[in-house]
């Protein structure tokens, strides 16, 4: 197991700071996801910690020793591209030896190696099928278990699941967590998907526009957002302007609002940012908040209904026993949970 630690990471293309002084330390065995939309650095950082983009800025280090210089075939780091770059003209066996082969691997140890690759991602007996033979599930096993073939310090994973359906990427989740920690080897997954990355992680970096917005335990992000910004990407969460008062309390739409004691306020008094998670809105004929319903979903599991409070669209989720007795127009009277609330410093376009 390796730790990895960045410091000042930086890589520019231009004027466009792809990746801006990003500083973290990855503990040895963790699971890591990088998560963040489109565009906001995650893959760049992946490529420089893989050496396959040179920093403009900072330094890499795994363990005590800096790698910043090395080449990629130095750093003993196994990587899957979001495309698998399987090769069609290789068979199964062939594809997961190729990386022993080019460092010169005996044909024995190379057959030995592979066929433990195999029985590890429950592919046993299919090393002689055409890559095209496969299905995705199994073309996703085979990328892996190469990725893995040189019994890598850190594994490497670019968006692997994104190209599966809903229910196979699901499966595959559940199924590379699982080899991880079997493994103990510390490995960095890019995705854009929160589920995962709070399904499969031990640290979340949420990244936006190149900067770490936060990093922590999945449901440390979840609950305890740093900003609007992750608030508003991880799951749902329901986002009001607010004003935050020296009291301590939050106007919202003529309303004032109480906090619990279980709240947390990341503001100062003056305009802010007022987080709800769905789940902690319940209903309450003495709450606060009285929204009008305007959209009734019954999911079985679940209940979620959509209200209007003002101009602002709140979504609320219920368990089925707890589903109030409402129809579409029906007004209901809301109170958060306490610890639910979560008051934040204003978008960048309320500071404005």
């Amino acid at each position: 197991m390796t730790a990895l630690s960045l410091r000042g990471m930086s890589k520019r293309f231009g004027s466009l700071a792809a990746v801006d002084d990003v500083s973290i330390k990855i503990p040895a065995g963790c699971f890591v996801c990088l998560l963040g939309p489109s565009g906001c650095g995650k893959t760049t950082l992946l490529r420089l910690i893989a050496g396959l983009e040179e920093p403009s800025a900072g330094s890499l280090h795994a363990g005590e020793r800096e790698i910043t210089g090395l080449a990629p075939n130095q750093r003993e780091f196994g990587m899957v591209f979001q495309s698998l770059a399987l090769f069609p003209h290789l068979d199964v066996a062939e594809n997961i030896g190729y990386p022993l082969a080019i460092r010169g691997h005996s044909r024995s140890a190379r057959t030995e190696r592979v066929a433990e690759l195999l029985d590890l991602v429950q592919l046993s007996g299919l090393g002689k099928r055409r890559i095209h033979q496969l299905s995705g599930g199994q073309r996703q096993r085979v990328a892996i278990a190469r990725g893995l073939a040189i019994d890598p310090k850190v594994f490497l994973l670019d968006e692997p699941l994104s190209a599966l359906d809903a229910n196979l990427r699901e499966h595959m989740q559940v199924e590379l967590r699982q080899l991880q920690q079997r493994l103990g080897v510390t490995t960095l997954v890019v995705t854009h998907d929160q589920k995962e990355a709070l399904t499969m992680a031990d640290l979340v970096i949420v990244m936006k526009d190149g900067k770490v917005q936060q990093a922590g335990a999945p449901m440390e992000i979840y609950r305890d957002p740093a900003n609007a910004f992750v608030a508003g990407f991880i799951g749902q969460s329901n986002l009001l302007p607010c004003t935050l008062a020296a009291d301590g309390s939050v106007g919202i739409d003529g309303l004032q609002l109480k906090l619990a004691p279980q709240d947390r306020i990341k503001a100062k008094p003056g305009p802010a940012m007022l987080s709800i998670r769905p789940e902690d809105l319940r209903p309450d004929p003495q709450g606060p908040i009285e929204a009008r319903v305007a959209f009734i979903r019954d999911l079985g599991e679940s209940v979620q209904i959509a209200l209007d409070f003002g101009e602002t669209r709140l979504q609320a989720v219920f368990a089925p026993r707890e589903r109030p007795q409402v129809a579409i127009g029906d007004s209901l009277r809301l109170a958060p949970a306490p610890g639910g609330v979560v008051v934040l410093a204003p978008s960048a376009e309320q500071a404005a």
